[in-house]
């Protein structure tokens, strides 16, 4: 929702009309904001929305020589074909801004307050049951702290509750589709035939109160090495990975190794720490 209020609405404030088109998967959000729009004064006509799947809506948007930009958040694959495609369909050069998912690292120093850090990639991975744009996917922990953060990470991640979202007690809701649920289980039995340590979650949760939708438990995962797929690409599930490393220059560069840019950050109460990372990281 917050996305595609942002996105429809800077087109509108600068006298665009706009098409909205949410994902399949959550429509009603979308059509929520259109009634706002609408009901909010902005001018009859100059807001459509649409529902359906994106293979029969993206042709029929690409190929429509009256749309003037897209801007667009979804998976790299469907941003990618939409770059290619819109451009080499218009008769000149038209704007596509594509946001197309992350692989957003956290780094953790031996100067870093453990409490604060645990604190902060416990939400930022775990929030939204990990299903936004910005979770926290990757965790670079310094050796000398490792055993600590891990002990104190694990122990802050297995009391979460995993149940209705619309208990005030929930913080993990149950994940959108089967697809997601597929990808997890894969990720899952991956990682263990790679020799990666699962240190907590790991599990789908059935019956009683789990079997209206698809419930998993938020999950640790360690051993996996740098550049594994499952710590190169974006899963969009409650799955984090942790790493070692040993100085910061090691820590920028297996953060930097992806193909993703999004967001990162940095946990450290050393101020010449913090500066180096903003110099290099590369989010």
């Amino acid at each position: 929702l917050a996305l595609a209020a942002g996105m429809a609405g800077a087109a509108l404030l600068t006298g665009n009309t706009v098409v909205l088109k949410p994902t399949s998967e959550a429509p009603l959000s979308g059509l929520k904001l259109y009634r706002a729009c609408m009901s909010a004064g902005v001018p009859a006509g100059s807001m459509q929305f649409f529902t359906g799947p994106g293979k029969v809506f993206g042709p029929a948007i690409v190929g429509n020589q009256g749309i003037d930009g897209i801007a667009f958040t979804g998976s790299l694959d469907a941003g990618m074909w939409l770059q290619r495609n819109f451009i080499a369909s218009q008769p000149y050069p038209k704007p596509v801004v594509s946001e197309m998912g992350s692989k957003n690292p956290a780094i953790v120093t031996e100067h870093a307050d453990i409490n604060k850090a645990v604190e902060g990639i416990v939400k930022g991975a775990f929030g939204y049951s990990g299903q936004k744009c910005s979770a926290t996917s990757r965790v670079y922990v310094h050796r000398r702290v490792a055993a600590e953060f891990q002990d104190a990470l694990v122990s802050a991640v297995e009391p979460l509750v995993v149940g209705d979202p619309r208990e005030r007690e929930t913080f993990i809701s149950p994940i959108i589709t089967g697809k997601a649920l597929t990808t997890f289980r894969n990720a899952v039995a991956q990682s263990r035939k790679d020799g990666g340590s699962i240190l907590t979650g790991g599990l789908v949760l059935e019956g009683g109160v789990f079997s209206r939708g698809s419930y998993i438990m938020p999950t640790v995962v360690t051993g996996l090495p740098p550049d594994h797929p499952l710590v190169t690409a974006e899963l969009f599930v409650p799955f984090l990975i942790l790493d070692t490393f040993t100085t910061l220059d090691e820590a920028l560069a297996k953060a930097n190794a992806t193909d993703y840019g999004l967001t990162a950050g940095i946990f450290s109460e050393d101020p010449g720490e913090i500066e180096e990372f903003f110099q290099k990281i590369r989010f």
